[in-house]
């Protein structure tokens, strides 16, 4: 039996429910030819590949959700589409992290050819291969390359924590901490806690006492992005994040946070979006918390979609998909 109080439960289920139900009302408008003509071109490709990595984690964890259907069906479209492989390239500082992306995350529904040519195009350059990388990204393209199932040269798991900045961090004020990279660190170690974590108890325990204190930092801040991302590692490291003092607290913020359709409207408390924000800033502002959330809200509870507005999202998002 869970040990859970129902607060916190209850908190994390509504929280859930109603960035999911966010997103599957607003996950077509990225591939409209409003945002085509709204959005610059890098960010909606980038938020594709984002709604994609959702889009995976809610099919493993919650595959009856009846809002998952509208996000599948806009990530299975977009890989259809013949333009897009072109698009991912656009900006040379994030063409070969896209396109290694775009290959890893294809979704089943969607034709292979096109990212079995861009994976294999990686594959023959210097991409999967450590070079002169820094430790965090031979880390973050070994996760997507192990995804994609392409061969590599990069160091295991083991190593490239050890090379992370984590082991040294318990000495260091959490100031000095990018909270960020450390949550990062440890989703791809795991699998976003989808599988256990490789390391020692001991190392475990140091890791999760600097979690803490970085989500406890991050609350006094009111950054809603990042205690989100840690809410999650310290899911990965073991621990329920709904019962440490210092998730229960990010929960509570997050909740507290939450408008009422649903997004968190803005990075932090600071950056909080002013009731005048316009429909395209409301949803640039938004989109990327509200799917930070929902990813997290959906591992960390279980998958729970014991929710009966995310059916009646579902119709409301066939409805204005069809009117775009």
């Amino acid at each position: 039996m869970s040990t859970r109080s129902v607060g916190m439960d209850g908190a994390a289920a509504g929280l859930s429910a109603g960035a999911r139900r966010w997103m599957g009302l607003h996950a077509a408008y990225l591939d409209s030819p409003a945002a085509h003509a709204e959005l610059p071109v890098t960010p909606r490709v980038k938020a594709l590949l984002q709604l994609a990595m959702l889009r995976r984690y809610w099919e493993k964890c919650a595959p009856a959700d009846p809002a998952l259907a509208e996000v599948t069906r806009v990530v299975e479209h977009v890989w259809q589409r013949p333009d897009f492989p072109q698009l991912l390239t656009l900006d040379d500082r994030y063409a070969r992290q896209f396109e290694l992306m775009y290959a890893a995350l294809a979704p089943a529904g969607a034709a292979a050819d096109a990212p079995r040519a861009v994976l294999a195009r990686l594959s023959a350059g210097s991409y999967l291969t450590p070079g002169r990388k820094p430790p965090f990204l031979h880390l973050e393209a070994r996760f997507y390359a192990d995804l994609a199932g392409a061969p590599h040269g990069f160091a295991p798991y083991e190593e490239l924590y050890e090379a992370s900045p984590l082991p040294r961090a318990a000495t260091l004020a959490v100031a000095d901490l990018d909270g960020c990279q450390v949550a990062h660190t440890l989703l791809y170690l795991s699998d976003f806690g989808l599988r256990d974590l490789l390391l020692p108890e001991g190392e475990r325990a140091r890791a999760l006492r600097v979690v803490e204190r970085l989500t406890d930092h991050c609350v006094v801040l009111g950054d809603w992005d990042v205690a989100a991302k840690l809410l999650l590692a310290q899911y990965c490291l073991g621990a329920d994040p709904l019962r440490t003092p210092s998730g229960a607290a990010a929960l509570r913020m997050l909740a507290a946070a939450q408008a009422p359709d649903g997004a968190i409207p803005g990075r932090s408390a600071t950056e909080r979006l002013p009731a005048d924000a316009t429909p395209v800033e409301y949803f640039r502002k938004s989109y990327k918390v509200t799917l930070v959330v929902a990813l997290v809200t959906l591992i960390v509870t279980g998958g729970r979609t014991d929710d009966p507005a995310l059916t009646a999202a579902t119709a409301t998002a066939t409805a204005i998909r069809e009117t775009l």
